[in-house]
């Protein structure tokens, strides 16, 4: 897979990768997913930022079978990651103030950056919590008849003397 070499200059330079990635190499995914099939596509893309700061935007597309949580079935998820970093150096001190502003992501690098690591992250990151289909019942919801109340023998008892 593909790997910067250093990813201060990548984006100082404003150079541009693009390219896609089987579902089978996220490994981090499949646990996650209903069956390991397909693949998705990705761009990145280095510029400065107002300040001058090096930053990266990476945009993924495709769709990926994620697993419903109450039927187990596949669910067809659509990617639309567009996600815009600044780049630190790693260890880098920041402020609490910077730490809290939701208006920026950092992404902390040595100098190598590995790009399959941070398409990954990035699916993960824009991944619902719980996916389900809409209207999804239990499994086995459908046939299980009428509801019976463990507790409906206790309401003959009560009121009766001992």
């Amino acid at each position: 897979m593909k790997r910067i070499n250093d990813a201060f200059a990548f984006a100082r330079d404003a150079r541009v990768l693009k390219g896609t990635l089987a579902v089978s190499a996220l490994e981090r995914l499949h646990d996650l997913l209903a069956e390991v099939a397909g693949e998705v596509s990705w761009h990145l893309e280095g510029f400065k930022g107002a300040r001058g700061e090096p930053m990266l935007r990476l945009t993924v597309g495709g769709s990926i079978p994620l697993a419903c949580q109450r039927c187990l079935e596949a669910i067809d998820f659509k990617l639309a990651v567009d996600s815009v970093l600044e780049i630190v150096p790693a260890g880098a001190d920041l402020s609490q103030d910077e730490l809290e502003d939701d208006s920026r992501d950092y992404l902390p690098v040595e100098k190598e950056l590995d790009v399959a690591e941070l398409v990954e992250d990035e699916i993960l990151l824009s991944l619902p919590v719980a996916p389900r289909h809409d209207g999804c019942g239990l499994p086995g919801a459908s046939g299980a008849g009428d509801r019976v109340n463990p507790f409906a023998a206790l309401a003959g008892l009560k009121g009766k003397p001992n």
